[in-house]
């Protein structure tokens, strides 16, 4: 009741799940974000070459306590860099691991961007009714030259699924050995521990830098209600145990290019995450 009236309980929904409190709302969203929009002087226009996004089909987490956080992909974390790749000339095809409709924190929608709002129109479709990642490698990914880049956007729902499923590890291998860009961003690098799975092999990205979410900031947002509980596991504390560098310690603007890996800390990071990718990108095929 105390947490009630200081407008820091988790809000129940109606699965019975919790969205963050009001008070978590209010400090950690916003109903616009930074996105500028940039006119890349050479953008990509022969059109063959994508970016493959990977977002999470699966919405409620169980956390430490046993209750249930509602998350999925975070829109500003996803839309804010398609903003970017789109008006650099890249289409992007949508996947999730069984074509299960793409999950968003709709409670961190802002509302008010325009922009945002008009891509999220556009490739709703998309969300709705993605492809299906385990086809891909099944079928086609042996043999296919489509992208430039796999995509795995943040939000704690990159922490299901994901991580445990054979098929990302599948693509993220696949994409590392076509040196194919890999961008990510606050929770999405929890995808990469499904690169690990059943391999003998040093991890992947072992000796690689990124910016990724902090633990210690996961530690602390149940505080205000933002999730209901402590995480059930922590990204950084895995990743780093398989001889990754996280180059930040705060939930800020940070972004690292370290090879083909590109990286973000969160969502205030998304413009300058997607600015940076499309220069990479754009560098890539102007070679």
């Amino acid at each position: 009741m105390i947490k009630k009236l200081l407008g820091i309980a988790p809000q129940l929904t109606d699965d019975g799940a919790y969205i963050p409190s009001k008070l978590a709302l209010k400090l950690a969203t916003s109903s616009s974000t930074d996105f500028d929009e940039t006119i890349y002087q050479n953008p990509y226009k022969q059109g063959k070459l994508k970016i493959l996004m990977v977002c999470t089909e699966l919405r409620n987490m169980t956390m430490a306590n046993g209750k249930k956080f509602s998350t999925g992909n975070h829109p500003v974390e996803m839309l804010v860099p398609m903003l970017h790749f789109k008006n650099a000339g890249f289409d992007i095809d949508i996947f999730t691991p069984t074509g299960q409709s793409a999950k968003i924190e709709m409670w961190a929608m802002p509302h008010n961007d325009e922009n945002v709002k008009n891509i999220y129109t556009s490739h709703k479709i998309q969300f709705e009714h993605p492809k299906n990642l385990s086809h891909f490698v099944d079928r086609d990914m042996a043999v296919s030259n489509d992208y430039i880049a796999v995509f795995i956007p943040g939000g704690h729902g990159a922490m299901l699924g994901l991580p445990e499923d054979n098929n990302v590890g599948e693509l993220i291998y696949w994409a590392h050995q076509k040196e194919l860009f890999m961008l990510s961003i606050c929770h999405g690098p929890a995808a990469f521990l499904s690169a690990q799975l059943d391999r003998t092999t040093d991890f992947i990205y072992k000796d690689y830098e990124m910016a990724v979410f902090p633990d210690s900031v996961d530690k602390q947002t149940p505080l205000i209600g933002y999730m209901p509980g402590q995480l059930p596991w922590m990204m950084s504390e895995k990743l780093t145990a398989l001889g990754t560098k996280i180059v930040n310690k705060k939930a800020d603007a940070t972004c690292h290019v370290d090879r083909k890996l590109i990286t973000g800390a969160s969502p205030k990071a998304a413009n300058d995450f997607g600015k940076i990718a499309v220069q990479e990108l754009l560098k890539e095929v102007t070679m």
